[in-house]
């Protein structure tokens, strides 16, 4: 038999073993986790086995975190190109290697006690819904999800396995959020009212059209795997490893990359939930002829989002988003020659206004001063919010201690419910807004098309998951999985 057929094989075995058992996890016969049996108990002082699905890129980098807490060993590894694992597979040589998840699961389930998901936006929710419905705990890169409901079932996932969980958004452990939080909780600035938030992203080729060269898939890449819950597309060389994020099968965009790390901040210094209403705008792309070109499976070259969001006392507050390299107005406090936003990373930024003053800060929360900057100094305010040991570094120890700990025994910064499924589902709505933009339809005459998404504000129905006003923006809400690959249910 060839390698290719027998690959093939081992595959559709994997994935009808894995159909199986994850139904019987969905019946309430899920593996119990290591650390509530008796043989196989895991002490504090032992070490967390973990499973890393996503041996290269980001993935891979988060593995190398875990393991240099000490207190973690990378069990087994999983990725669909064998180039970009060469690094961990080096690093970690007693890992067992898979090239498909579901295989690992089924056969390796009883040997790992934790779950790294650090792989493209459209195949997040899948692996870490089904880690956790076999009682692993789960770290998972952001953004949480690719859509809403994905995001919404992650969330009731988290809370019916009673498992550890964190989102790869490192800066919510860093100092500067903490610094943020406890200005603006000693009244600092006020009441806030209106958030400005930026990025120079996106740095991949978005606003574009879906490539045809079709070469062949080259050797080490599992391109059907790759796709995993996509629908099929042929293979193109531009997607993979990074280019993917342009794409809306695959990626969320420009602020799906950058807003976990962005507008994480504002929520956590906000305690902001769920927004109730959005309104966007995009850029125009043209071809040679001066005619507007159209291309519905990749995001803009740049946009711009604004959220309504009800404040803890019940201020209506305002959020604003620019990417593409656009900014905000610079604040009259600030200097001409000051930087806007961080200094480490002069393309990212945020900018909080209050009833007595501003603040802002660059990506991850880092640089947070006051404005003018002069007061940075100035003002004093006790320390209220314990430093995480290690800062944003420390972000992987945390969530590695917290799962030795066991369930409700240690807080993360991070965890699904109560913070990383409400931001990622405000960062979806924009991007609901922003596909709503650019979604057209034929006229009457069928000579040119109309765009009925623009210019309006889309309203959401948070209980119900749905825009209230322009139903086309709820076929994003939710996505169909390419067949063969497991739904999230109960």
């Amino acid at each position: 038999m060839s390698e290719k057929k027998q690959d093939i094989k081992e595959s559709s075995v994997s994935r009808r073993n894995f159909i199986r058992n994850t139904s019987l996890a969905a019946a309430g016969f899920y593996i119990v986790p290591r650390h509530v049996l008796g043989r196989g108990f895991v002490a504090p002082s032992d070490k967390l086995l973990i499973a890393g699905v996503g041996a290269g890129g980001k993935g891979g980098d988060d593995d190398r975190h875990f393991a240099k807490t000490g207190k973690a060993e990378i069990a087994f590894l999983c990725d669909v190109d064998d180039r970009q694992a060469v690094q961990n597979r080096k690093l970690f040589p007693k890992a067992k290697y898979y090239h498909d998840w579901r295989e690992m699961f089924d056969k390796e389930h009883k040997n790992f006690d934790a779950v790294d998901v650090g792989i493209p936006d459209h195949n997040h929710a899948v692996v870490g819904f089904h880690a956790m419905q076999l009682g692993k705990h789960v770290y998972v890169q952001k953004p949480l999800t690719h859509d809403i409901w994905e995001a919404y079932m992650m969330g009731e996932a988290a809370k019916r396995y009673k498992v550890v969980t964190q989102m790869g958004d490192q800066g919510t452990s860093g100092d500067g959020v903490r610094q943020l939080r406890e200005w603006y909780e000693a009244g600092i600035i006020g009441e806030v009212h209106t958030v400005h938030c930026w990025t120079n992203r996106p740095v991949w080729p978005q606003g574009v059209p879906w490539p045809t060269k079709n070469p062949p898939v080259p050797d080490g890449l599992n391109w059907d795997l790759w796709l995993g819950t996509a629908q099929e597309h042929p293979y193109e060389d531009m997607i993979v490893p990074f280019n993917w994020r342009g794409w809306w099968d695959f990626g969320t965009g420009a602020i799906g990359d950058m807003a976990c790390h962005i507008v994480g901040p504002v929520f956590k210094v906000l305690g902001l939930g769920f927004p109730t209403e959005v309104v966007s705008s995009v850029s125009t792309p043209y071809v040679d002829n001066w005619q507007q070109a159209y291309y519905p499976q990749s995001g803009p070259v740049s946009s711009s989002s604004h959220l309504k969001f009800k404040g803890k006392t019940g201020q209506d507050i305002s959020l604003s988003w620019m990417d593409g390299g656009i900014q905000p107005p610079r604040p009259a406090e600030l200097g001409p020659n000051e930087v806007m936003g961080g200094k480490g990373d002069k393309g990212n930024g945020v900018i909080f206004e209050g009833t007595k003053g501003k603040m802002m800060c660059g990506v991850y929360g880092q640089d947070p001063q006051l404005l003018p900057t002069s007061r940075t100094k100035e003002v004093s305010v006790p320390q209220k919010y314990p430093r995480v040991p290690g800062g944003e570094n420390g972000h992987y120890g945390q969530w590695v201690e917290a799962c030795l700990a066991g369930y409700g025994n240690m807080e993360v910064d991070s965890p699904f419910v109560e913070y990383a499924v409400p931001l990622t589902q405000s960062i979806l709505m924009a991007n609901l807004a922003i596909r709503s933009f650019d979604y057209r339809e034929p006229t009457a005459d069928g000579k040119g098309f109309t765009y009925p998404g623009r210019g309006i504000t889309l309203t959401w129905d948070a209980e119900n998951r749905r825009v209230t006003n322009f139903d086309p923006a709820n076929q994003f809400v939710k996505r169909t999985y390419r067949e063969g690959w497991p739904e999230l249910k109960f």
